[in-house]
């Protein structure tokens, strides 16, 4: 699977999927990230991707024109023309993104994500070149960066391979609270009374009981 990002900042990506599971499911050729910087694709010599919004307003809208060249360009150099490819426009106005929204998106083989920034996108670009606009939840971010990233992460983790144990994801497990070592751990040594302890029955050793107290909580 191939999650591409178009984006104004591409370095912002570079730590984040190159480390822990995104970063060792890429080595394992499970996975690609590729991003794209925007202004690759602007049409004058200062490479302005953005212009002011017509009617007036504050700030800048990122233009059309640059969007639509880049999309189409990511397009063409998918050799498996058959692959299942979708571009999602991140946007405050778009659907709620959710657990059941990333297994969607996994059946996909070609992500394109298209991240907005200062005032906004052109309404064009949702009209007319995006399949859909997602939103990550009721919250103004400064672009669709760490949406992106966010997408991309939860989608990664439905991929086959990636976790290593299916058994990992949340939705199969159940959410819960866990503990590790140590089994008594006092926060103040001067007040040894205190002591935080690990629940006894995930201490037994009965895996029934152990199931039943996850069930439980």
């Amino acid at each position: 699977m191939t999650f591409h990002i178009i984006t104004l900042f591409p370095e912002i990506f570079d730590s984040y999927f190159q480390a822990s599971i995104l970063g060792k499911a890429q080595e394992k050729k499970l996975l690609k990230v590729k991003t794209h910087q925007l202004r690759t694709w602007a049409t004058d010599k200062h490479h302005k991707v953005d212009n002011s919004p017509y009617g007036g307003g504050p700030g800048m809208v990122l233009m059309v024109e640059p969007i639509d060249k880049a999309v189409r360009f990511i397009k063409s150099k998918i050799k498996n023309k058959k692959q299942r490819t979708r571009v999602v426009l991140l946007s405050t106005r778009g659907k709620i993104f959710n657990q059941q929204e990333a297994k969607r998106l996994v059946k996909y083989d070609q992500l394109i994500f298209i991240c907005g920034r200062y005032e906004g996108v052109d309404e064009r670009v949702a009209q007319y070149i995006a399949d859909e606009e997602i939103s990550v939840g009721d919250v103004v971010l400064s672009g669709g960066e760490i949406p992106a990233m966010m997408i991309i992460d939860a989608v990664a983790r439905f991929i086959p391979g990636v976790l290593g144990k299916t058994e990992s994801l949340e939705d199969i497990k159940g959410s819960y609270p866990t503990y590790t070592r140590p089994e008594i751990y006092v926060p103040d040594k001067k007040n040894q009374r205190k002591k935080w302890r690990v629940p006894k029955e995930l201490l037994s050793g009965n895996h029934k009981k152990i199931a039943e107290w996850r069930k439980d909580i």
